[in-house]
């Protein structure tokens, strides 16, 4: 992965776009106006995800089956604003290769036929990328978006995309009072040490391959999460079986996004529980130990995403701590 270049893309279907340029993402000089480009969007959306320069650049360097210059593309008006952006990469998810794309077009340049052509560009390159693919697994492109975004719904299913699935974030008032869930006789939770990070790690993996469409994650998948700037894992609840790991919440607070959305939240991540420690309570155990945390920390609101039709029955356990539908995603798929 480079950062070296600002060559101009060619771009099909922008006849209509006047004084755009088009080229690959640069790491020494974007990432503050991709920032600004994503916030921007996303506030506008209602989309509750304000990405910092630090995270941005962590999450464009550790990204598996993703090529920098080619797989990502801004469009730059001509006073040197970023007015929109699209990428995309590689996940292998039930035996498919997804191409899972994001765009971020600044509502100015909504209806001058930009989001279409971001997207008719992001095709061509996965079908570019599906025939360079080692393996023989079938390809479908991949995106999500919020129910509430009408134009970029209007627009995949114009293009042929199709609903496959929908997710929920979840918010709860640390105000209200918390229930009691002890841990399952056996367990206990213990601190988080640098030298159990691979371990959690695969108990984790191990724990979310009986779910929807389980990711196949790679040692760059790893080494990302690890590296999240300002990651602090003392946040963090492990339960332990003696020297197995039985489950885990990742929780994680973001001052500067709270800041800019005038909240006080944390959001409980990673939700896991191994096999053969389910039906016990743990899940809910380590769930209320975290918003007790959280609550002591200051902060007012607990946050989490999950799957409308997990087949853990997550949705109904976090239903019943508390929680309540705050947004909805849905997520569109297109075969290569």
């Amino acid at each position: 992965m480079t950062s070296d270049t600002r060559t101009d893309v060619r771009v099909p279907n922008t006849a209509s776009i006047e004084d755009l340029r088009f080229r690959p993402v640069n790491l020494d000089w974007d990432l503050e106006p991709l920032v600004d480009l994503m916030s921007t969007a996303n506030l506008v959306d209602r989309i509750e995800w304000l990405p910092t320069v630090d995270s941005l650049r962590n999450e464009l360097v550790h990204r598996s089956n993703f090529d920098l210059v080619r797989d990502t593309l801004v469009a730059e008006a001509a006073d040197g604003e970023l007015v929109g952006a699209i990428e995309t990469s590689i996940g292998v998810r039930d035996g498919i290769a997804l191409h899972s794309m994001e765009t971020w077009v600044r509502p100015t340049h909504r209806q001058d036929g930009l989001p279409r052509a971001l997207l008719l560009w992001a095709e061509d390159r996965a079908r570019e990328a599906a025939a360079e693919w080692p393996l023989d697994q079938p390809h479908e492109l991949g995106t999500w978006v919020d129910d509430n975004e009408s134009g970029a719904i209007a627009l995949l299913e114009a293009e042929g995309y199709r609903q496959v699935r929908f997710g929920f974030m979840m918010v709860r008032s640390l105000a209200d009072p918390i229930p009691d869930r002890p841990l399952p006789d056996g367990l206990e939770v213990r601190p988080v040490v640098e030298s159990d990070h691979r371990r959690i790690w695969d108990a984790d993996s191990e724990a979310f391959r009986d779910h929807y469409a389980p990711l196949e994650r790679t040692e760059e998948d790893y080494l990302g999460w690890f590296s999240t700037p300002s990651l602090d894992t003392s946040l963090w609840r492990v339960a332990w079986a003696g020297d197995e790991i039985a489950g885990s919440v990742w929780n994680f607070i973001w001052p500067e996004e709270n800041e800019r959305l005038g909240v006080k939240r944390g959001w409980l991540e990673h939700i896991s529980v191994r096999r053969a420690w389910r039906r016990r309570g743990l899940a809910s155990a380590l769930i209320v130990d975290s918003m007790r945390m959280l609550r002591d920390l200051g902060l007012t609101e607990a946050a989490l995403g999950v799957d409308a039709e997990n087949l853990s029955g997550a949705l109904h356990l976090y239903e019943s701590l508390g929680f309540r539908r705050h947004r909805t995603g849905i997520s569109y798929r297109k075969g290569i």
